[in-house]
């Protein structure tokens, strides 16, 4: 009977320490972290269907991704961001977002870009 409950214990032990490691080391910590530090980081799980996160200069934004024909392949050829919120866009200039789309056209190089109000309209400015 004391091997049984050592046992339990040792799993409980086990079990609970590997959510604390796993809550530690989730997506939506790192991206709070990078945007109170005013980093830019890149959320993204490569299945077209899930949108991603991105995070600059403490403004958080969402991209929708398209898949379609491109160079005798399927590839994703359109992304549509967004600002999560647009009061956190105090602040940015226009090569912030040129930068933005830089780094997205390296992990999509065959993708269009549109952005969503109000920043498109601050683009075409």
């Amino acid at each position: 009977m004391i091997w049984l409950l050592r046992f339990v214990l040792l799993f409980f032990l086990f079990f609970l320490f590997s959510y604390v490691l796993k809550s530690l080391f989730t997506s939506k910590r790192k991206l709070e972290a990078a945007r109170k530090h005013k980093r830019f980081l890149l959320i993204d799980d490569q299945d077209v269907r899930k949108n991603f996160l991105l995070t600059y200069k403490g403004a958080i934004f969402a991209g929708e991704k398209y898949m379609g024909p491109a160079d005798n392949t399927f590839d994703v050829v359109s992304i549509i961001i967004w600002p999560e919120n647009a009061v956190s866009l105090k602040g940015l200039v226009k090569d912030d977002f040129f930068y933005m789309d830089k780094k997205i056209l390296e992990c999509y190089p065959n993708a269009e870009i549109h952005w969503k109000s109000p920043v498109k309209e601050f683009l075409q400015d």
